[in-house]
């Protein structure tokens, strides 16, 4: 897996353990959050919750998938990216309205707004 693709995945899994951590077994929170938030390797992490490597690399996958089959099913991270562009672009007409460069933007903005209360 080329380094990118790890970063990608480790930001992924983590906004996933943002929204749905609480839905882990409580054995399994610290050795996740041990390798995907505090970056620490199999290893390392046997070492310190007395099991083998392939006991920590199985419950880190099992609870990756666990936490994308969550995101499957509700779709909260999905609605909150939505959200957060929503409020992006919100706040950019907002910035070009004060600058005189956008008059009609406020249209624009009820509309975000719209569509982020139907998120609601």
């Amino acid at each position: 897996m080329e380094l990118t693709d790890r970063l990608q995945e480790i930001v992924e899994l983590s906004l996933l353990y943002d929204f749905y951590g609480e839905l882990l077994k409580d054995s399994q929170k610290p050795i996740f959050e041990d390798y995907v938030l505090n970056n620490l390797s199999l290893g390392e992490i046997a070492d310190g919750a007395g099991i083998s490597r392939q006991g920590v690399y199985d419950i880190v996958k099992r609870c990756s998938k666990q936490l994308r089959g969550y995101e499957e099913r509700l779709h909260l991270l999905e609605r909150f990216n939505r959200a957060r562009e929503c409020i992006r672009r919100i706040e950019e007409i907002a910035q070009d309205i004060e600058a005189g460069a956008q008059p009609a933007g406020v249209s624009e903005i009820k509309k975000l707004a719209g569509e982020l209360l139907q998120e609601l």
